[in-house]
């Protein structure tokens, strides 16, 4: 406790933020609902780990498994030791049987839309891995199914989960380094084939129309997503984007290296999406006119004001439930404990967004000019 507060103290943050760092639920209690009923709608994304390896906290059952390759189903079940029993055929099976609350999509991007098309209808509520879709045309289906039912229509990204990204965002909204002036965002890795995912997760992953496009897509969305969230959902005048295959002998459809620059009136947004690092990196630059603010990884960051004589470092603790995961998130904002504003991170308004920086950033890369937005 007193590490934590020598870094809120250095941070310039105040103690009830600290407070609710530390255990956000405290104002509120712990919540004593029933588990979640929630489907899982795939198996392909690797992502699916996540909930697959999650230990039990009592507030999420699984009660279905969507899955119609046998193969990918058998390896999954063996390793992680679920029934058989949980497995469906079709969505449409799957909710009639055993009617969950909640669904979470770990197929390709493509095949979201057709999730919320199973779910929105009947009140089920739906996480999506990031991005929300493959173009706008499915985005905007997909909200107004979401809209017209009254369902969350949550997107998840690993680094919503970061301490460092929130540590920065709660700086810049308390104007500890004046004005954004330039937003640089780092993602990727050495590249799907290289870092060895899953043969299922690799064969949509590299096709433009089931992902939408390749390293644009996958590690774009999270710059696109995280500028959104820091300018509180303003929207670009124009965007920009260079995209490159480096390895076409690995990636001969779809793009590995892409640069996307987001103009605003007064700050540029630079997304650096790469399957060519030569490691992987979730990484974060902030400038603003009187410092700088950046997160290295989940817990780690380095700041510098405009009258420092050095840059400063601070390692923060990871954050508590509901913070921690998207599942304890989604728990949370079905339950009305929590109500997420447009810009936040999961929110639909702020992915809505995302998805036209994709879809413009795509476009730009082909035509070799600035798209401006609406």
């Amino acid at each position: 406790m007193d590490h934590c507060m020598k870094i809120f103290k250095l941070l310039g943050l105040p103690f009830l933020v600290l407070l609710l760092y530390l255990n956000p639920l405290s104002l509120t209690g712990q919540s004593t609902k029933e588990p979640l009923r929630l489907g899982v709608a795939g198996l392909s994304h690797d992502h699916v780990h996540w909930i697959l390896s999650r230990p039990d906290k009592g507030d999420i059952q699984i009660v279905g498994i969507v899955e119609s390759n046998k193969e990918l189903v058998a390896r999954h079940a063996k390793h992680y030791g679920f029934s058989m029993d949980l497995v469906f055929n079709s969505m449409e099976e799957m909710i009639s049987q055993v009617n969950p609350q909640a669904v979470a999509a770990f197929g390709s991007i493509y095949d979201h839309l057709a999730v919320v098309e199973a779910c929105a209808p009947k009140g089920i509520h739906v996480m999506v891995e990031k991005p929300l879709a493959v173009s706008m045309d499915h985005a905007n289906k997909m909200k107004s199914l979401a809209k017209k039912h009254n369902i969350h229509l949550l997107t998840n990204y690993e680094t919503t989960w970061y301490a460092s990204n929130h540590r920065v965002y709660e700086m810049v909204q308390s104007n500890k380094i004046g004005e954004l002036r330039k937003i640089v965002v780092h993602d990727g890795h050495e590249g799907p084939k290289e870092i060895g995912v899953s043969k299922e997760f690799l064969e949509w992953l590299t096709d433009p129309k089931l992902n939408g496009a390749g390293a644009l897509t996958d590690f774009g969305c999270y710059g696109a997503n995280l500028i959104t969230w820091l300018t509180k959902g303003e929207r670009p005048e124009a965007v920009m984007a260079l995209t490159q295959t480096m390895k076409p002998e690995i990636y001969p459809k779809v793009d590995d290296e892409a640069t996307i620059i987001l103009r605003y009136p007064k700050m540029q947004g630079i997304i650096q999406a790469s399957w060519n690092w030569p490691f992987s990196r979730k990484d974060m630059e902030v400038y603003g006119n009187t410092g700088y603010l950046i997160s290295d990884n989940g817990t780690d960051m380095r700041f510098r004001y405009k009258n420092d004589k050095s840059e400063q470092k601070a390692r923060l603790e990871p954050l508590t439930d509901p913070y921690k995961d998207p599942f304890s998130l989604l728990v949370a904002v079905i339950n009305n404990e929590i109500i997420l504003q447009d810009h936040d991170l999961p929110a639909l308004e702020n992915n809505m967004l995302v998805v036209e920086i994709l879809e413009a950033a795509k476009k730009s890369a082909h035509t070799g000019e600035w798209i401006n937005l609406k």
